[in-house]
C-alpha cells in the first residue's frame, strides 16, 4: 500500500496474486488442449488434482481479461469441476463467441459483466446461461456490447428471462425506447438502470417503475430540448431515486438552438423543482450548459442527503461555493467532480475513466495545476503517487487517443521531474516509463508528445536505477532522433542513448548500431558540432553513444566505417587538439574497431598513426590509455600485416612500452568493460612484450579498482587460464609477469581462484 509519508516503501505483491500472474503468463505450459466428445478443443490443467475455489476462480478470470489473454479456448479452462464462478467479470469480451460463452452454462452465476461483446449478441450470452443463473442473476452489465442479430434487428426479448434482475447496464448499445418499454414491464425487481449513450430518446416508460427505481444513468442520452418539460415531469415522479446521472459530453450545437438534432433538454427546469427527487444522494449534471448558480444553490439546500455532485465540463464547478472552504454555502458533505480544485480533479479521474472527453479535459487541467503557474496549484512538495496512478490508468485505458496520451505524458513529466523522481519508488517509475514508451511508439509523428517522453526519461534516476525495457527505449529514442531537427530533443536523445547503450546486451547494441540511418544521424550531429567548432554537451553525449554502440559490435563498427566515420573522427581530432574529453571518447570508439581483426586495416593508415603516436604521449592518462590500447591491438597481428610505411612497428611498440611503463595507477576507475575476451589474444605467450604489458596493466587496473565485478568476470570467462599460461612462460618479461602475478593474487583474495592453482603454475 502506498504511504505518502514513505514514498520509497512498497509492499511486495501478494503470493496469491503472484501465483495468478504466473498461471496467466504460462497457460500453454501448465495446460493441455484436449478434444471433447463434440470435437471441440478445450483447455485443462496438466495436474489432475487441481481445484480453484470461487474467489480464486474469479480472480483468475479477471486477470486473464486484464492481460488481454481471454478468448474462446482460454475460457474453456473454466469448464468442468475445477473452477467455480458466481461473479463473472469479463472486462474485455471482444474475442468471445458463443463457442466460448457456453462455458458459463456450468456455473451458478449471480452477477455477470460482459463488456465489449461484439462477436456474439447479448441474446447469445443469455442463451449460454444455465437455468439456475437465469433464475438468480441479480446483475447484468453488457456495456459496449451488441443486441443486433444477423438481420440487423435489435433483439432484447431475452432480457425478459432474467426475472430476478436488479441491476442492468446496457450503456453504449442499440437499446432503444421500445427496449425500455419491455424491460420495465418484464423485470419486476429492477432497481438500477444504466441506459447511457443508448438510442433511448423518451424516458416516459420509467413511470412504470417509479416506486422501485433507485439508480438511473442517462449520460449522453439524446433527450431533445423540446421535451425538457416532459423529461423533468418523468424524473420528478421517480421519488425513490438515490442516484441520478443526466450528464452529457460538451454540446456540439449552437446555444439556444433547441431544434438542432443533438440539442438536449435543459437542466434548469429540473433544478427549479426543488421539491423533486427527495431521496437523492448522488446527482451528476456534468456537461450541462446554462446552469444557473442560484437555481443550483436552492436545489442543494433542499437536498440535504446529497453527498456527490458532478460538475465536469461546466463553469459552475469553479464557483466559490465549491472551491472556497470559507464560503457560506460551501459544504464539506458534498464531493464535487470538476476542474475547480485538486479534489474535484481527482474525483473526476476516479469516476469517469469510461468517458474520454471528460478524461481529456481533466488531464488538461491537471497538467496546468501541476506546472506551478496556475491557480489553484497542486501541492507538489511530496511525490503525488496517488495522482500518478490515476494518470497511468487513463493512459492504459486510451492507448490510441492522442489528446489523452498527449496530456498524460505531460502530466507524468510534471509529477516525476527533478527531485520528485528521487522520492518515487522505482516500480512506479517503471510504470511511468512503460506508459511513455507506449505513447511514443503509437504516435511517432507528434513532436511535442515525443518531447514530453524525452523530458521524463532523460533522468539519471530513471536511466540508472529503474528496470525497464532499455532496448525498446533506445530504439524509440533513436527513431525520434532521426525524425526531428530540434536541438533540445537531439540533446536529450543522445544523452539517453549514450547511457542505455552501455546497459543493453552486445546483441542489442549491434541491432541498433547496424541501422545505417541511426549511424548517419549520430555522425551528422558530430559533423555539425565540428563545423561550428562547438564542443557542447550534445557533442559529448553523441560521441559517448557511438562509443557504447560500437562496443564489442563488429557490425556497428563496420557501419561506422562505411559511413565515413573514420575520416570524420580524424577531422574532429584535428579540430579539437588537446581536448581530452573529446579525444578519450573518439579513441574509445576506435579501440572497439581495433579489437576486430578484420577491420584493423582501416586504422593502419599514416594520417591516423601520426595522430595516434602524438596522443599516446598525452599528459591525460585516459587519452594515453586508449591510444595505447589501439596500438596494442594493431601491433598484436603478424608483422606482415603492419602496412604503415611512415612508422615501423618496432618504433611504435617501443614507444608503447615506454609510455605504459611510465604510468601511475589512477585513483579512480577510468574505464568499464563488458568482457575481457578481446584481451586474451594480446596475452598469448610469445606476443609482443609491449602488447602484453598494456593488456595486463589494463586488467590489473579494473580488477584492483572494482575487484568484485571484474575478478568474477575474469574467472567466468576463463581469464585465469590465460594469465597462468603467461606467467608459466619462461620468456615472459619480468615486468609483465609481476603485474600478472598481482592480478592472480587479487583473484585469490576475492575468492575467485584457489591458491594452489597459482602455486602449481610455478
Amino acid at each position: 500500500m502506498y504511504d505518502k509519508d514513505n514514498p520509497l516503501l512498497d509492499d511486495p505483491i501478494l503470493l496469491q496474486e503472484a501465483c495468478i500472474d504466473y498461471i496467466c503468463d504460462n497457460i500453454s505450459s501448465i495446460c493441455n488442449s484436449v478434444t471433447t466428445e463434440s470435437g471441440d478443443q478445450k483447455l485443462q490443467f496438466k495436474e489432475e488434482e487441481i481445484f480453484f475455489h470461487t474467489e480464486l476462480s474469479e480472480q483468475l478470470l479477471v486477470r486473464l481479461c486484464e492481460k488481454k489473454k481471454l478468448d474462446d479456448l482460454v475460457l474453456t479452462l473454466f469448464q468442468g469441476e475445477t473452477t467455480r464462478l458466481r461473479h463473472v467479470r469479463l472486462s474485455d469480451a471482444s474475442k468471445l463467441t458463443v463457442k466460448g460463452l457456453k462455458t458459463l452454462k456450468g456455473h451458478k452465476i449471480v452477477e455477470l459483466e460482459a463488456l465489449g461483446l461484439t462477436k456474439a449478441t447479448v441474446t447469445d450470452l443469455i442463451s449460454c446461461l444455465g437455468e439456475w443463473s437465469l433464475q438468480n442473476l441479480r446483475l447484468l452489465n453488457v456495456s459496449n456490447s451488441t443486441f443486433m442479430d444477423s438481420n440487423k434487428f435489435c433483439v432484447v426479448v431475452a432480457l425478459a428471462k432474467l426475472r430476478n434482475l436488479q441491476v442492468l447496464n446496457v450503456s453504449n448499445t442499440e437499446f432503444s425506447r421500445t427496449s425500455l418499454d419491455l424491460v420495465v414491464e418484464d423485470l419486476p425487481l429492477l432497481e438500477t438502470l444504466d441506459i447511457s449513450q443508448t438510442k433511448v430518446n423518451d424516458i416516459s416508460p420509467l413511470r412504470k417503475c417509479k416506486e422501485r427505481l433507485k439508480s438511473l444513468s442517462l449520460y449522453g442520452c439524446k433527450l431533445p430540448a423540446s421535451t425538457s418539460d416532459s423529461v423533468v415531469s418523468v424524473l420528478s415522479e421517480l421519488t425513490e431515486l438515490v442516484h441520478l446521472d443526466i450528464s452529457d459530453d460538451k454540446e456540439d450545437h449552437p446555444p439556444f438552438d433547441i431544434l438542432a438534432p443533438g440539442a438536449k433538454f435543459k437542466i434548469s427546469t429540473l433544478l427549479q423543482k426543488t421539491d423533486s427527487l427527495p431521496k437523492l444522494h448522488s446527482f451528476d449534471i456534468s456537461g450541462k450548459e446554462e446552469i444557473v448558480l442560484s437555481d443550483l444553490s436552492s436545489f442543494l439546500v433542499t437536498h440535504t442527503s446529497l453527498n456527490f455532485l458532478g460538475l465536469v465540463l461546466t463553469e459552475a464547478c469553479k464557483d466559490e461555493m465549491f472551491t472556497d472552504e470559507n464560503h457560506p454555502d460551501y459544504s464539506t458533505q458534498i464531493v464535487v467532480s470538476g476542474f475547480g480544485t485538486e479534489h474535484q480533479i481527482l474525483e473526476a479521474l476516479k469516476r469517469y475513466l469510461a468517458r474520454p472527453q471528460y478524461i481529456q479535459k481533466t488531464l488538461y487541467y491537471l497538467f496546468k495545476m501541476t506546472t506551478g503557474n496556475y491557480e489553484p496549484k497542486i501541492d507538489m512538495n511530496l511525490p503525488r503517487v496517488d495522482i500518478i496512478f490515476k494518470v497511468l490508468s487513463c493512459a492504459r485505458e486510451y492507448p490510441t487517443v492522442f489528446p489523452i496520451q498527449m496530456a498524460a505524458t505531460a502530466c507524468l513529466f510534471n509529477l516525476s521531474k527533478s527531485d520528485l523522481g528521487a522520492k518515487i519508488h522505482p516500480k512506479i517509475l517503471k510504470e511511468i516509463v512503460k506508459a511513455d514508451l507506449d505513447a511514443m511508439e503509437t504516435f511517432p509523428q507528434h513532436q511535442q508528445l515525443q518531447k514530453n517522453v524525452l523530458l521524463t526519461i532523460c533522468s539519471d534516476r530513471i536511466l540508472q536505477e529503474v528496470n525497464f525495457d532499455k532496448y525498446r527505449c533506445a530504439k524509440l529514442v533513436l527513431d525520434c532522433l532521426c525524425s526531428w531537427q530540434d536541438h533540445s530533443m537531439n540533446r536529450m536523445s543522445v544523452a539517453i542513448c549514450s547511457i542505455l547503450a552501455a546497459k543493453i546486451s552486445t546483441e542489442e547494441t549491434s541491432e541498433l548500431g547496424s541501422h545505417a540511418s541511426y549511424m548517419k544521424k549520430l555522425l551528422s550531429i558530430v559533423r555539425g558540432r565540428m563545423q561550428e567548432a562547438l564542443m557542447d554537451i550534445t557533442m559529448k553525449f553523441t560521441l559517448s553513444a557511438l562509443w557504447n554502440l560500437t562496443d564489442e559490435s563488429p557490425r556497428t563498427c563496420k557501419v561506422f566505417l562505411d559511413e565515413e566515420g573514420m575520416e570524420l573522427f580524424l577531422d574532429v581530432l584535428r579540430t579539437f587538439p588537446g581536448e581530452s574529453a573529446i579525444e578519450t571518447k573518439i579513441l574509445g570508439l576506435l579501440n572497439n574497431i581495433a579489437e576486430v581483426s578484420w577491420l584493423r586495416s582501416s586504422l593502419l593508415v599514416d594520417p591516423f598513426i601520426d595522430i595516434l603516436r602524438t596522443l599516446l604521449h598525452s599528459s591525460s592518462i585516459e587519452v594515453s590509455y586508449f591510444a595505447a590500447g589501439i596500438v596494442a591491438h594493431l601491433a598484436s597481428d603478424k608483422p606482415e600485416r603492419w602496412v604503415v610505411a611512415g612508422t615501423p612497428k618496432s618504433v611504435i611498440t617501443g614507444e608503447l612500452w615506454n609510455v605504459v611503463s611510465g604510468w601511475t595507477y589512477p585513483s579512480e576507475e577510468m574505464v568499464a568493460y563488458r568482457s575481457f575476451k578481446p584481451f586474451f589474444p594480446l596475452l598469448q605467450p610469445k606476443q609482443e612484450e609491449a602488447v602484453q604489458l598494456w593488456a595486463v596493466w589494463a586488467i590489473h587496473h579494473v580488477c584492483t579498482k572494482n575487484p568484485s565485478r571484474y575478478c568474477g568476470m575474469l574467472a567466468q570467462q576463463g581469464g585465469e587460464v590465460v594469465l597462468l599460461e603467461l606467467v608459466r612462460e619462461a620468456s615472459t618479461h619480468p615486468t609483465v609477469s609481476n603485474i600478472t602475478d598481482q592480478v592472480l593474487s587479487t583473484m585469490v583474495e576475492q575468492g575467485f581462484l584457489a591458491q594452489r592453482k597459482v602455486f602449481v603454475s610455478f
